[in-house]
Order: C-alpha cells, then sequence, then structure tokens
C-alpha cells in the first residue's frame, strides 16, 4: 500500500534534459566522441557516440571501476600485497615491468594502471580479485549490464585489440562516470609522476599518459589509450566553479589532435553551461509517521543532490516535484528507500530521485505503544 503527497512548487531551472551543442563540430578528426555533464549525466555534445569501436586502454576504466568496488566493501585493501603471476608479468604494451612473483600492494598496482596504464598491473589485480582474468572479464561485462550500457563487450582487462573487444563513446562516459563516483580514485588518476619501488635498484618512474592532469585547468583523469586499430583514445575529466565535465574521444589520428579535440569539448562545457543544486541529501521534504517507531514521526530526504544543467544564454522553465512514498514502519534505517521523488517538467519529460529518512527509527517495544495508545484514548493528555 503506498501513500501519495505531492508538493508542487515552482522553481527556476532550465530543462536539463536533451540539452545539446549548437551544431559545432567540437571534435572534427574523431571517429567518435561525447561531452557529458558528470552530476546530471546530461549529454552536452556528441558525435557518432554509439559506434562501437576499439577502446584500447580506456577498458582499464572498467577494470578500475571493479577494483575500486572490491575495495569500498571491504572484500579487498589498499595495503593487501599481491603476488604477480608469469601471465601478469608477461604483459607487453605498456606496463610497470613486474617480475614473476613481485610482491605489491593493491595502492601500488592501482597507481601503476591509473598513471602508466600498465598491463602488467591490471592483469595482477584482476588474477588477485577473480583467480583469473577471464573471471574478471565476466565482472566487468556484467557491470556493463548492470549499469544499463550496450555498446559494450570485453574480452580482456588492459585493452590490447580483440576482433570482439569493442565499447563507444557513450558507454565510456558512463563508466567513467560511474567510476569517479569513487572519489578516491581521483588521487590517483590525477598524478602526473611519481615512483614505484622508490630507493631500490628498480625504482620505476610514473608518468601520466593523460597530459591533460599537467596542462588543462581543474583536470584530475581519467585515461588514455592507443592500438593500431583504436586509434588515439581519451576519457578526460575536469571540474571547474562546481561542475565536473567528462569527454571521450575515441579513433583520433594522433595524441596532439586527441588531446586539442578533448580540450575543446571541456572549454565549449565549461563556457556555455553551468549547474545547480536545488536540494540536497539534507533538504527536508516532508515529516511523516512511523509506525511503530521509538519516534512517531521522521523527516524524509532525497538519497542525492538534484542538480540541473543550466545553459547559460537560455530562458529557465518551471518544475514541480511530486513525492511517492511507501507506508513507514520501523526499524528503518537512514539509506533505506522509502519513495521516490518525481522531478516534472511541463514538456512531460521527469526525473526520478529515491528518498530515505533523514535518521534511524527503532521500533518501540511493548509498553511504549500500549502508553502511546492509551494517549491517543485519553486524547494527548499523557506524555512519553
Amino acid at each position: 500500500m503506498k501513500k501519495v503527497l505531492s508538493i508542487i512548487f515552482c522553481i527556476c531551472l532550465l530543462l536539463p534534459f536533451n540539452i545539446k551543442a549548437d551544431d559545432i563540430d567540437l571534435a572534427p578528426n574523431a571517429g567518435s566522441a561525447i561531452l557529458i555533464e558528470f552530476e546530471t549525466g546530461d549529454v552536452i555534445y556528441e558525435k557518432n557516440s554509439h559506434e562501437k569501436l576499439h577502446p584500447a586502454s580506456m577498458t582499464k576504466i572498467m577494470s578500475m571501476l571493479i577494483i575500486i568496488e572490491h575495495i569500498d566493501k571491504g572484500l579487498i585493501s589498499w595495503d593487501d600485497v599481491v603476488t604477480a603471476s608469469a601471465n601478469a608479468s608477461a604483459m607487453g604494451g605498456s606496463q610497470i615491468l613486474l617480475e614473476t612473483n613481485e610482491k605489491m600492494t593493491v595502492r601500488d598496482l592501482f597507481k601503476g594502471i591509473a598513471v602508466a596504464s600498465g598491463n602488467d598491473a591490471v592483469v595482477a589485480m584482476a588474477e588477485y580479485i577473480a583467480g583469473t582474468q577471464e573471471a574478471f572479464v565476466k565482472m566487468m561485462n556484467d557491470k556493463v549490464k548492470e549499469l544499463g550500457l550496450t555498446d559494450t563487450n570485453f574480452k580482456n582487462v588492459h585493452g590490447l585489440d580483440d576482433a570482439n573487444h569493442y565499447s563507444s563513446a557513450y558507454d565510456m562516459a558512463y563508466m567513467a562516470r560511474e567510476l569517479i563516483k569513487h572519489k578516491s580514485v581521483l588521487e590517483y588518476t590525477s598524478i602526473y609522476e611519481d615512483y614505484l619501488r622508490k630507493g631500490t635498484d628498480k625504482e620505476f618512474w610514473l608518468v601520466n599518459t593523460n597530459k591533460l592532469v599537467r596542462f588543462y585547468d581543474g583536470a584530475d583523469g581519467l585515461k588514455t589509450g592507443y592500438t593500431a586499430q583504436a586509434g588515439y583514445c581519451l576519457t578526460a575529466t575536469a571540474n571547474k566553479n562546481n561542475m565536473r565535465l567528462i569527454a571521450v574521444a575515441m579513433k583520433e589520428p594522433d595524441s596532439k589532435t586527441r588531446n586539442a579535440e578533448v580540450t575543446s569539448m571541456l572549454d565549449y562545457g565549461f563556457a556555455q553551461y553551468t549547474t545547480e543544486t536545488v536540494l540536497s541529501t539534507d533538504s527536508v521534504l516532508d515529516k511523516v509517521l512511523v509506525d511503530k517507531g521509538k519516534k512517531e514521526y521522521v523527516e524524509i530526504v532525497p538519497t542525492e543532490n538534484i542538480t540541473f544543467l543550466n545553459k547559460k544564454t537560455e530562458n529557465s522553465k518551471n518544475a514541480s516535484y511530486e513525492i511517492k512514498l511507501n507506508k513507514l514502519r520501523a526499524p528503518i534505517k537512514k539509506g533505506d528507500v522509502v519513495g521516490t521523488l518525481i522531478v516534472k517538467f511541463a514538456d512531460n519529460d521527469q526525473r526520478k530521485i529515491n528518498i530515505t529518512v533523514k535518521e534511524d527509527v527503532e521500533k518501540c517495544n511493548i509498553l511504549e505503544l500500549f502508553v502511546r495508545n492509551l494517549c491517543a484514548i485519553l486524547g494527548g493528555n499523557i506524555k512519553l
């Protein structure tokens, strides 16, 4: 049984859906490209964004996502020590020169992936988490399906060319969006240079393959790629004026052109758009009754910030909200989904956000329930 509460009020917002760049080709040399805003996921610019292409080392965006999810869930830790297999140490392409049976922490291996795009490092991590690279690839493809992406099929964890290994600029952008929801990732992808095995005779100098983290203001990630079939690729993210953008360019002719066209996309986005957070996770939407709760009433809040992408030169439009609330019965914990907040626009577009309680509510005991019922019978003259 659902209780429906509606709160309708107008706010000055720009319609955040289907916002696209004017007829400007921001990436004329790219085979495929896209620019999105991080908070809303709105597309600002796209070009052949669903074309299936070789992603090269941008594959490691998904590899890093699986790794960081395992860390955040406590399944592995940054300080775990991983032993490199002969399979990992034999990987070609970009590498951190792992030797068979060499031991390295998850932290350093992740750094080797994020900064130097180490194929040997990502294979070592895949084997540590899943036992085999093949089992880890299944995790990657399962995550793709979970995210609702349809242009991607992974055959390996590193991105070396394989006939059935492909993705799209669109899918890469939304994988990147999911990855950087784990903010600790940016601590690694923003490193321009560092060392592994520092102070030993096998010291290895890491230099970020993504030069934008040094030369573009606000850039702090994310992943380059190159193979003969993929061409030059880049998924980049930057944050300015409290707005984060993600740009992807695939099948570029060379690294200089790739970096210039990604820069052009980012420049356009920051010049033309701004974001506005109209409700935050602390915004109280209503105060509602909790059946059998120690507290009779609890405040409800959104589970995430409600942010809108505004084009600076366009007029604002009105929006309204509707709350669809489940019946609340104790115990309830903060974070539990108790309903949906629907943001409605004049042209019938809408956005749905889960809502939760602002604080935990424990279940009251029999005595408390008896006294509460007695209070109700006596007209509320007895207070707990």
